[in-house]
């Protein structure tokens, strides 16, 4: 699998066409979110990045997260229904498709060298910009094929 880099415009907007591509009526092909959802969800690992999302992750995930950070943007695909911080998790509430859309698409579109305002992730430590654009895109992608697009 080939990891994007999500500062790439062209990246950038076939990240939106997709997200474009999704309906109050996609179905999941696994897990447990429903589409609106999976777009907040999505949202919060972007927020972090940003600044505006503070999850405090667990003592053991804080201690063991560095080692597999570079998992977040290697060229191997996410494992289906991973473990998930606790502020990620969406199943609990229902979203409105329509608004979780349109805010996704704004943080895509927001998305750029200079929004990232946070080095140190709450989990896996020290991610610089490079890392964290891949990161983005390898979590979008993974959600998006998780809803067929």
């Amino acid at each position: 699998m080939e990891v994007k880099d999500l500062f790439d415009l062209s990246v950038k907007q076939e990240i939106i066409e997709r997200i474009n591509k999704l309906t109050v009526q996609t179905q999941r092909q696994w897990g447990k979110m429903n589409v609106s959802q999976m777009l907040a969800h999505v949202q919060m690992p972007i927020r972090i990045a940003f600044g505006t999302h503070r999850p405090k992750g667990s003592f053991l995930l804080r201690l063991i997260g560095p080692l597999f950070k570079s998992k977040l943007w290697d060229e191997k695909p996410y494992k289906q229904s991973l473990p998930t911080d606790p502020t990620f998790v969406m199943t609990g509430a229902e979203k409105d498709f329509e608004k979780e859309k349109a805010a996704l698409i704004e943080l895509v579109n927001n998305f750029n060298e200079t929004s990232i305002q946070k080095e140190q992730h709450p989990v896996f430590g020290k991610l610089n910009k490079h890392n964290w654009s891949k990161a983005t895109w390898k979590h979008l992608d993974h959600h998006l094929r998780q809803f067929g697009v």
